[in-house]
């Protein structure tokens, strides 16, 4: 590669350029992230085992008590992180999923369900945000 830096490295050079701290104080950099307008996962968990529920915390709260093994799990990924509102409401009407968990400060959606139920939330969601609202969009994967 040669010469070329790491954002860090440069961004370590540009402040040591122009920053002269006090004595005793260190340089402290926050690193914002500027989201875009994209869905980076959407996944179908088939069949899915007690363990991955129980790891997700999907057996709790509001589900306690209930056995989900076997059920379809759908995982999305959205920025801006407050999209996963609508995406939850276009899941809840275009197919009988519940939401196992959403997350409008990170941005994450996990859908449960029949299988037929969450793989047709989940191209739902791809689809209408690709369409509608100009989202750049993985494929669905499956596995």
């Amino acid at each position: 590669m040669g010469d070329r830096m790491t954002k860090e490295e440069l961004l370590d050079k540009i402040f040591s350029e122009h920053y002269r701290p006090k004595a005793g104080e260190s340089l402290r950099m926050v690193r914002v992230r500027v989201p875009g307008r994209e869905i980076s996962l959407a996944h179908i968990i088939g069949v899915s085992q007690t363990s991955v529920y129980q790891n997700l915390g999907l057996h709790i709260g509001v589900h306690e008590g209930e056995d989900h093994t076997g059920d379809t799990i759908g995982l999305l990924c959205f920025t801006p992180w407050e999209s996963v509102v609508a995406a939850a409401d276009i899941a809840v009407k275009s197919g009988a999923v519940d939401i196992g968990f959403m997350d409008r400060f990170c941005g994450t959606l996990i859908l449960t369900g029949a299988h037929a139920e969450v793989r047709s939330a989940v191209e739902a969601i791809v689809e209408y945000f690709r369409k509608e609202l100009g989202f750049t969009v993985c494929s669905v994967s499956e596995k």
